[in-house]
C-alpha cells in the first residue's frame, strides 16, 4: 500500500468513525392513541425532547400508530417491531396486580402527584413482582380522577345501577361491579362508536377524554365523585434489548434525567392539564352538564371504597408484597409529591 493509500485509508476511517460516534439512534415509538391524543402530543412528544436533550442529540424518535391492538403493546416491544409503548394495564387483566394499586379510589392528589408516588412505590416495593418482564420500565403514570360519562342523565348513585357501561379493566371493574353497572369492556378507541351506536349508556373515563375521545358529543352528562370513582395505570415500556444496544453514556444519561420519576412526573402533569382543558370545554358547552355527587352519595361511596381498597390489598399481598405497607406508602408519596 502507498504512502498516499495510507493516507486516505486513515482518513477514511477516521471520517467514519466520527460520523458513528455522533450517528443518532432512532427509536420508534408506538402509540394506539388518536394522533391528537394528549399522550402522543403531550407526554410522547416531551419525551422524545426530554431523551434527544439528555442524549445530547444522539437520540430521534419516530411515532407509529396502528402497529398493533392496545393489549398487544408488550408483545410488539418483546418482538422488536416498537422500541417504545404505553400500555395501559387494565387491558390485560390477571398480568398486572402491583399496578393496581394506583387505581384504587380515595386518594387525595391530581394525576401528577399519584404517578409520581406510582413510581416511587413501584421502584421501593412493586418491582419484584416483575410484571413487566423482559422490558424496561421507563414511567408510570395514572390519568385523573375517572368519573362517569352517559349518554343519559345520571343524579344520583342509585342511577347508575344497571348502566350498560364502558369499563377500561383493572380497579375501575371492582369499582363498577360494586355500583351495579353493567361493564363492557372495548378498548379505548372504540368508545365514540360504541356510545353512538347505543352498545353502551355510559364509560368510566376522566375529564380529559371528553377531548380526546369527543366524549362531549356522545356522552353529554357527567356524574363527578370529588377524587374520583377509580383511576387508571399505565406504564410507557422500552425494549431492554434496544436500550442495551445504546451507548453506554446515553443509558446513563436517560437513566439519571428522564427515565423514571422524571417522565413519570411530566405525563402525570399533561393527564392534569387534559382534565382542566375539558372541564372548561364541557363547562362551556351549553348542552353538556356535570352533576357533583351528593354528600350523601360520597358517603356511600366512601363505603364501596373501603371494600374494594381491601380486596385490592389482600391481591397485593396474595402476590408476594405487603399489600397494606405498598398501600400507605403511595398515600405517603402522594401527598409529598403534592406540596
Amino acid at each position: 500500500m502507498s504512502k498516499f493509500t495510507k493516507i486516505l485509508s486513515s482518513a477514511a476511517l477516521a471520517i467514519t468513525t466520527a460520523t458513528s460516534a455522533f450517528a443518532a439512534d432512532n427509536i420508534t415509538i408506538s402509540t394506539w392513541l388518536p394522533p391528537t391524543h394528549p399522550v402522543n402530543t403531550g407526554m410522547f412528544a416531551q419525551l422524545s425532547e426530554m431523551m434527544a436533550e439528555a442524549s445530547g442529540g444522539k437520540i430521534t424518535t419516530e411515532l407509529k400508530s396502528g402497529l398493533a391492538s392496545p393489549p398487544a403493546q408488550m408483545d410488539l416491544v418483546l418482538d422488536g417491531a416498537a422500541d417504545i409503548a404505553i400500555l395501559f394495564h387494565g387491558y390485560t387483566p390477571g398480568r398486572f396486580v402491583g399496578t393496581k394499586l394506583v387505581e384504587i379510589p380515595g386518594y387525595t392528589g391530581n394525576a401528577e402527584a399519584a404517578s409520581v408516588a406510582h413510581w416511587r412505590v413501584h421502584d421501593a416495593m412493586l418491582k419484584d413482582l416483575n410484571e413487566h418482564r423482559g422490558v424496561k420500565v421507563i414511567a408510570l403514570t395514572t390519568h385523573g380522577p375517572g368519573q362517569i360519562h352517559s349518554n343519559k342523565a345520571v343524579a344520583t348513585l342509585a342511577d347508575l345501577n344497571g348502566l350498560k357501561t364502558r369499563l377500561g379493566g383493572g380497579v375501575s371493574a371492582d369499582v363498577g361491579a360494586e355500583l351495579g353497572l353493567v361493564g363492557i369492556q372495548v378498548p379505548a378507541p372504540k368508545v365514540y362508536e360504541t356510545l353512538d351506536s347505543g352498545a353502551a349508556d355510559a364509560v368510566a373515563m376522566n375529564l380529559g377524554e371528553r377531548i380526546g375521545f369527543r366524549l362531549n358529543e356522545v356522552a353529554k352528562n357527567v356524574y363527578e365523585m370529588p377524587g374520583g370513582l377509580y383511576r387508571g395505570s399505565f406504564s410507557v415500556i422500552m425494549s431492554q434489548e434496544k436500550f442495551d444496544s445504546l451507548p453506554a453514556d446515553v443509558q446513563a444519561a436517560l437513566d439519571e434525567s428522564v427515565f423514571g420519576e422524571a417522565a413519570s412526573r411530566m405525563m402525570g402533569a399533561v393527564w392534569d392539564d387534559s382534565d382542566d382543558a375539558a372541564r372548561k370545554l364541557t363547562m362551556e358547552t351549553a348542552d353538556n352538564t356535570i352533576v357533583e355527587a351528593s354528600a350523601e352519595d360520597q358517603a356511600a361511596f366512601a363505603a364501596i371504597a373501603d371494600k374494594v381498597r381491601a380486596k385490592i390489598i389482600a391481591e397485593i399481598t396474595e402476590a408476594g408484597v405487603d399489600g397494606q405497607a405498598a398501600y400507605e406508602m403511595m398515600v405517603k408519596e402522594m401527598a409529598a409529591a403534592s406540596m
